[in-house]
């Protein structure tokens, strides 16, 4: 496979998911302010601080108000990271490779684009009440992952876009949490109280992940899901099981047997998996959980710099 394709289709998929993660951060702090509106102003800052964006965005706007965060992460062309940014970013990897993907992926990844693009020209409604959208926004990104499994073949292509969508996917699960207790948390005074089981369930329910928590452990409690979270095998947005995902596509796409690697990016994988493999939620808590994700998303950047210098250059 050309590294141009490997790279448009690993690309593809991660702005896709990219664009999904950005409106489950959109939908969980517009059910935080129902729940706190006292508190809305800083919960809305939260969304802009977790990307290190603050700057470009007070390029654009004066304060943090939940039409102008929701405005910048959902409308604006000129932020790369903006939902219409990375749908249109999606949608420019799969143009290049349409006689790589099956034609349902094309249509729906046009369409997609399309949809947000529509609906941002009368935006006033959706930063009003953004969770409509957003929902429209997830069951697209469901429907386009379902698409890829269902209608494209399962080689090497397929696996470049499930190591995208896994290792971004990843990111933000770990962000989420970074979020909570570093920025959300307005005193620690709040912990153990019910305004933090709110802000738990709104987390949990940002991954798409409440319900099977709740059938897991039943109560909400801060180390069951920190646990869940990070470490749970079986949730498909834990950092555990998306790690494991894009380890088996890195290994399939290049051959190399489970347990060894041949390079950089098998390695630097290969090893951050074994080591959250064996790390107990007692030294996440102990590190501090903003400390520790702090350094996973570094060390995820440092895979995804690897997986482009062996692959992609």
């Amino acid at each position: 496979m050309l590294s141009r394709v490997a790279a448009a289709l690993y690309w593809m998929s991660r702005y896709v998911e990219r664009a999904e993660n950005i409106s489950r951060f959109v939908e969980v702090n517009w059910h935080l302010t129902l729940e706190q509106p006292d508190n809305e102003f800083q919960e809305w800052r939260a969304l802009i601080s977790v990307t290190g964006d603050n700057d470009l965005f007070l390029k654009r706007y004066a304060n943090f108000t939940k039409e102008n965060v929701v405005s910048f992460l959902m409308f604006d062309t000129t932020y790369p990271h903006s939902v219409i940014s990375c749908l249109r970013s999606a949608r420019e990897n799969a143009r290049t490779v349409r006689d790589t993907v099956p034609n349902e992926i094309w249509e729906q990844i046009n369409t997609f684009y399309h949809f947000v693009e529509e609906t941002g020209r009368q935006q006033t409604s959706v930063c009003e009440n953004p969770y409509g959208f957003c929902q429209q926004i997830q069951l697209k990104g469901m429907l386009l992952g379902g698409i890829e499994h269902d209608a494209m073949s399962h080689g090497e292509g397929w696996h470049f876009c499930r190591l995208g969508r896994y290792l971004e996917r990843a990111d933000k699960t770990s962000r989420i949490l970074d979020v909570k207790y570093f920025i959300l948390l307005p005193d620690v005074r709040y912990v153990g109280t019910t305004f933090d089981d709110v802000q738990w369930a709104a987390l949990l329910r940002a991954t798409g992940g409440l319900n099977a928590y709740r059938h897991q452990y039943r109560r909400i409690f801060p180390a069951n899901a920190t646990q869940f979270l990070l470490f749970d095998p079986d949730f498909p947005r834990s950092v555990s099981h998306c790690l494991t995902a894009a380890q088996e596509a890195l290994h399939a796409i290049s051959g190399t047997p489970r347990g060894t690697f041949r390079n950089i990016a098998e390695q630097r994988l290969g090893r951050l998996r074994g080591e959250l493999a064996y790390t107990d939620i007692s030294t996440v808590f102990t590190t501090g959980i903003h400390e520790f994700t702090d350094q996973l998303q570094l060390r995820m950047n440092r895979i995804h710099d690897a997986v482009a210098e062996v692959f992609f250059r």
